[in-house]
């Protein structure tokens, strides 16, 4: 880098003091909204594409959950849902069935969760899997295929 690449720190000519503004990055937001009819559908979707930098929309009223994509942020789309609907909106909890390691694991199973998808496990307001205590530890190797001369009833 030249000395000339740092002149425009020194020198400010833009007149008004103004700081330089950080550009969104074009992201996808998946929000988790109660939809029920096309009247909600219809008024989630107006809600949103009505934001600045929103792109595109899109519901799927059977899962529940609305794609947005666009320079806008996560709080800011979870806030304009719950303002202009007066729905429950929260960000997408949920990842594919795939992802998961141990998707039947309390905190991670989830029976509202729509087909395929199961909670996310990174999620802080998610409890830690479930580990085996040493009690389930002994009992479940006990009539383990591997040691046949552990159990006499085998």
């Amino acid at each position: 880098m030249g000395a000339l690449d740092h002149l425009p720190d020194f020198f400010d000519c833009s007149g008004g003091g103004s700081k330089h503004k950080k550009r969104k990055n074009l992201q996808t937001v998946e929000v988790k909204v109660r939809i029920d009819c096309e009247g909600c559908e219809r008024k989630v979707k107006r809600a949103l594409e009505g934001m600045k930098g929103v792109k595109q929309v899109v519901v799927e009223r059977k899962a529940n959950k609305v794609t947005v994509v666009g320079y806008v942020e996560p709080s800011k789309v979870v806030a304009r849902v719950a303002h202009r609907t007066g729905k429950k909106a929260e960000l997408w909890p949920y990842v594919p069935y795939d992802m998961v390691a141990h998707p039947y694991a309390p905190g991670v199973y989830d029976k509202k969760a729509p087909a395929g998808y199961v909670r996310n496990a990174d999620d802080p307001q998610v409890s830690q899997l479930a580990r085996a205590s040493s009690f389930e530890v002994r009992y479940t190797t006990a009539f383990s295929d591997e040691n046949p001369a552990a159990c006499v009833v085998m």
